[in-house]
């Protein structure tokens, strides 16, 4: 176990995962770019819910580089994450049993990337340092964010979900309470170690 965190932290793979959070989001702001054209530009920080979260999981990286933490990157990265992560995983694996299997070979490509960037907030559980302030700014990003996605019909555009929008809003909601409740969880963790 020792040895799997020794390599985790150890600064080049850090740089390396760098590097895969910020081609991860570039890519995904290419992949929403057709969405974003058609959506007014103040909606805009609401559409690409994914690239903004590896976004935010790159800032933190850099800071822990620099022995530094961006307190509020390191709650939004690991409460967002985890969320999009798993929504995304959730959303693909749906499309694909809506179609019965015949989807573009991508999906699968999203379930997977996606389910690596829930697993990498995870795994750095141990090096954040959020506390109670940064938790409650994240909480009120997440939820808002669902209010400009299923009130304002921003969320990710998938033809053959839209059916179904209402109990995607419904679980989306219950995801980010989730989510909130598992940097709690870590942030309360951290105080019982440190006594």
């Amino acid at each position: 176990m020792q040895h799997i965190k020794n390599l985790l932290f150890a600064k080049w793979f850090l740089i390396i995962l760098l590097m895969i959070n910020i081609g991860g989001s570039i890519y995904g702001y290419i992949w929403y770019s057709w969405q974003l054209e058609q959506t007014a530009w103040y909606y805009w920080p609401f559409v690409p819910d994914s690239p903004n979260a590896t976004l935010f999981f790159s800032i933190a990286i850099i800071g822990w580089l620099f022995k530094r933490h961006f307190r509020l990157f390191e709650a939004l990265a690991f409460v967002t994450n985890i969320k999009y992560g798993l929504w995304a995983v959730c959303m693909n694996g749906l499309a694909i049993y809506q179609l019965g299997g015949d989807v573009d070979p991508s999906a699968y490509m999203l379930i997977a990337s996606h389910f690596l960037m829930a697993l990498q907030a995870v795994l750095y559980v141990s090096k954040y340092d959020f506390n109670w302030f940064h938790i409650c700014i994240t909480a009120v990003i997440a939820v808002h964010n669902e209010m400009m996605d299923y009130v304002f019909d921003q969320m990710p555009i998938y033809s053959m979900l839209n059916e179904f929008k209402p109990q995607i809003g419904y679980f989306t909601f219950w995801l980010s309470i989730m989510c909130i409740a598992l940097a709690i969880y870590v942030y309360r963790r951290r105080l019982l170690v440190a006594r």
